[in-house]
């Protein structure tokens, strides 16, 4: 079965290259690279485990991006 709902992930993007940026220019980035869904979080938020392609995390404190993963 084909599923063509699901849209593949941004290839070549540098995980790292987040940490240290705002919020608002990580998700420009993220955005521009093609993530259809971006999520900001507190650092260590309670999460589900739950994975999704298309989506870009990050953990956020004080504005600044401290961690970022896909799914």
């Amino acid at each position: 079965m084909d599923d063509t709902s699901q849209h593949p992930e941004p290839v070549d993007d540098d995980f790292e290259a987040y940490v240290g940026l705002t919020a608002e220019a990580a998700e420009a980035r993220a955005r521009d690279l093609g993530w259809t869904t971006v999520r900001s979080l507190p650092p260590d938020a309670i999460i589900t485990m739950e994975y999704l392609v298309g989506r870009i995390n990050f953990a956020v404190k004080d504005g600044e991006v401290v961690r970022c993963w896909k799914g």
